[in-house]
Formats: C-alpha cells, sequence, structure tokens
C-alpha cells in the first residue's frame, strides 16, 4: 500500500485541510494503536516525504482530469471542486455568506505590505502617496494583515506583515507563489532616522546637553525594514535629541 493512497484516503475524509504535519501526527498516531507491521513502519515518516507523496498525487488527479483536484493552500491539502462546476455545486450546497470584496485600495494597500513586509505604515504611505489610516485598519480587522514588531527607528514605529488568512484568501500555497513585482520592489523608501545606542540594543545614548556640538560619535544599527542586505555598522555624529522620548512610540501623521 502506497503512502500517497494512505494520505488521499485521509484527506477524503477530512473535514477541513491538513497540513504535512498534521497528516505525520495522524501516521504516528495509527502506528501506536496497531500492531500492524506496515502500519507502525509509517510511524517515524518524514514531512518531506509526506509533501513529494502529496504532490505526486496532485499531478496524478490533475492528468486525470476528474471534477475535483488535490490543493495546497498556505501550507494545507485538501480536496477541492473544478471551478467550473461552480453553478450546479451552489444550487445544491447554497452560497455560503463572504466577506465584501476588498476595495481597490485596500488591495493596492496589501500589495504593498506583501511585497515589502516587513513595512511600516509611514512606508506604505510613501509608496501609495495617500494616507492608509482606514485601509490599514480594515485589513487587519479582516486578518490579512498583523502587526508583527517594531522598527529600530526613531519613534519604533509598528511593522506590518500578511497572514496565514491572507495566503488563504488568494489561494497561495506560499508568499513565494506571489507574482513578480520588481517594480514595486524598486520603488525608493526614505527610512526614518535609526535610534543610537552606544551598543545594539541598550537604550538611546543622547549627547551631552551642556556641549554645543556632539563630541564624540557611536555607533548606528539600522535595521529598519527590508534592510537585510545592508547590515552594516556606520559611525556618524549624535544628532541633538528629538523634544520626545525616542523609546515611546509616536503617533505618525498623515503625509
Amino acid at each position: 500500500m502506497e503512502l500517497k493512497c494512505i494520505l488521499e484516503s485521509l484527506l477524503f475524509a477530512a473535514q477541513k485541510p491538513l497540513s504535512a504535519h498534521e497528516l505525520r501526527t495522524v501516521l504516528a498516531a495509527a502506528a501506536e494503536q496497531s500492531e500492524d507491521e506496515l502500519v507502525r513502519s509509517l510511524k517515524k515518516t518524514p514531512a518531506e516525504n509526506i509533501t513529494t507523496a502529496l504532490e505526486e498525487l496532485q499531478r496524478e488527479h490533475e492528468s486525470a482530469a476528474r471534477t475535483y483536484r488535490l490543493a495546497c493552500v498556505a501550507g494545507s491539502w485538501q480536496f477541492v471542486s473544478q471551478p467550473e462546476y461552480a453553478p450546479w455545486l451552489r444550487a445544491f450546497l447554497g452560497q455560503k455568506v463572504r466577506p465584501p470584496r476588498l476595495s481597490q485600495p485596500a488591495l493596492e494597500t496589501l500589495a504593498i505590505i506583501a511585497y515589502r513586509q516587513p513595512v511600516t505604515r509611514a512606508e506604505v504611505e510613501q509608496v501609495r502617496g495617500v494616507a492608509v489610516d482606514g485601509v490599514m485598519q480594515t485589513l487587519l480587522e479582516r486578518g490579512l494583515v498583523v502587526q508583527s514588531g517594531r522598527a529600530e527607528v526613531l519613534g519604533r514605529p509598528a511593522l506590518y506583515s500578511t497572514t496565514q488568512g491572507f495566503l488563504e484568501y488568494f489561494g497561495l500555497r506560499q508568499l513565494e507563489d506571489l507574482p513578480a513585482a520588481d517594480e514595486l520592489r524598486r520603488i525608493v523608501v526614505q527610512k526614518p532616522e535609526s535610534l543610537l545606542t552606544v551598543d545594539p540594543g541598550l537604550a538611546t545614548a543622547p549627547p551631552d546637553p551642556a556641549a554645543g556640538e556632539p563630541q564624540a560619535t557611536v555607533e548606528s544599527v539600522e535595521a529598519g525594514p527590508r534592510n537585510a542586505s545592508s547590515g552594516g555598522v556606520s559611525e556618524q555624529p549624535a544628532p541633538t535629541p528629538p523634544t520626545a522620548n525616542p523609546e515611546e512610540p509616536q503617533p505618525a501623521g498623515k503625509e
């Protein structure tokens, strides 16, 4: 009995999509409950072998041209019907109430986040050229975007990234399946000034207020979104500290 056939039976009976890890857990549980040598031999099946078997099964279903196919969405596998049979399936099963479609501004904002993540709201506004406060709130409420951290720059603005719900909404297996958007990535975005620290990770070290000019230089580490390629440490004069505490998040205004 082939592994792909066992996986096919599990997915056929499943009430929800299953990931390779979840399928591996089922194989291990079956081995614990059975004395059959074949069943026990699959107890420690690597997740990579399961994925390979599922991809082979997917190709077989595609070549068979059945009314359904095996699909992987957001890392989980399930059988889905072919879209051309939707009219009859809707008449038989009824139509689910779906949330309203995303507006054009929301789609544009979501595309910028998807291709440049993690990214701050101010950077999104620089690319779009308009404020995105309301649009960003909509994306957060729909579970398509999530706050994934804070940028190591003045004001510590929030960073935003897409969620697994984003992959499910667009039927993507992973972020690498997004269409190419080199032009979007080439848009130059002006990043805010980095925090000044004596050592990376420590609190800001402001210059001596009694001195008219900065007397020393400190290491500045720029750890904003999308600068993993630079990762360098530069020597620069310490600027005059801002009026607000740079360790506290500052509300970003509309551009």
